[in-house]
């Protein structure tokens, strides 16, 4: 049995004031309801003996902190079309 349902996808579409019709509703909710499918099944497994982590990356994901040669900037900016007080230049390409 779905537990969502082109109903529910309805009112949170409402809601987020969205305009879907019948088809859209009923894809949304076959997506959805499997989405909680899979949300479930990991809600299932045994993870007794794993311990919590704050997230995926570990401790020797970081670098230090240090400050590089002044030279590698100017290089790059020497190869820049219209550079402006050690900065890149472009074009505006929003109006305004």
């Amino acid at each position: 049995m779905a537990r969502v349902t082109p109903e529910t996808v309805a009112h949170v579409a409402a809601l987020a004031r969205l305009s879907l019709d019948d088809a859209e509703r009923a894809a949304f909710a076959r997506q959805l309801d499997e989405i909680v499918s899979y949300a479930d099944a990991l809600q299932a497994l045994d993870l007794t003996g794993v311990p919590p982590m704050s997230h995926a990356g570990g401790a020797t994901a970081f670098r230090s902190d240090e400050t590089k040669d002044a030279a590698l900037r100017e290089s790059a900016l020497g190869s820049a079309p219209d550079p402006a007080d050690g900065l890149f230049r472009v074009p505006k390409i929003i109006g305004g």
